[in-house]
């Protein structure tokens, strides 16, 4: 599903991604670990293509992503990418439904049929009574909840998580980590995961470490 060769990254006269190869397959929960600094959040975002690398490719379903303009690649990101962030990336104004319905907007998907899915999303989530809340009325654990709906309301391919449980108290964290496995087998939906907690990674169907830019095998 996702194949990634020889991915460099660097900013200004630092190497931060040394030529990564990564492959990645449907239906995957996968953990990418390692030390601060070593390039986890540079790689997803390249994995995610909201950055572009200075070298190597990315295919996704047999697409070569970076080929393609600026407005085709924010087009098939909306389509076919989620993304779950440590710190939920909720915009406060909005309701817990309104913030789900965000990308479908973008996607112009029918207002009712998004609306539908959206409500779903928040149920299957274990949140559906607070859709009408604002984040501001959440706790860590809902917000985190309604951010992980936003990330599937168009049914993408993958779903990258930037240390979604950094921010949550261990109960939280727990909960959420097996939440990923729930949808996984729900959905059909494959996970790329950066985590410091080595004990939900171990639990992962793969658990990669990247280390001073490369892969470590």
């Amino acid at each position: 599903m996702l194949k990634g060769i020889g991915l460099q990254k660097s900013y200004g006269a630092l190497r931060v991604l040394k030529g990564v190869d990564i492959e990645i397959n449907k239906g995957e929960v996968v953990s990418i670990v390692g030390a601060s600094g070593a390039g986890k959040s540079t790689l997803l975002h390249i994995l995610g293509t909201l950055d572009i690398p200075d070298a190597g490719t990315l295919e996704i379903n047999g697409k070569n992503v970076f080929v393609q303009s600026q407005q085709a690649l924010a087009a098939f990101r909306n389509k076919n990418i989620g993304f779950v962030f440590q710190f939920h990336n909720l915009l406060p104004e909005f309701s817990a439904l309104e913030n789900v319905m965000i990308p479908g907007f973008i996607a112009r998907s029918d207002e009712q049929l998004l609306k539908k899915r959206a409500l779903d999303l928040l149920e299957v989530l274990g949140i559906e009574d607070r859709a009408k809340h604002k984040p501001s009325e959440l706790s860590g654990g809902e917000q985190q909840r309604v951010a992980v709906a936003r990330s599937l309301i168009n049914s993408p391919l993958l779903v990258f998580a930037d240390e979604p449980s950094g921010n949550l108290d261990s109960a939280n964290a727990a909960e959420l980590h097996q939440l990923f496995f729930r949808l996984r087998d729900q959905f059909n939906q494959t996970f790329v995961i950066v985590t410091h907690n080595q004990e939900f990674a171990a639990t992962t169907d793969r658990k990669l470490e990247i280390k001073d830019g490369t892969m470590a095998f």
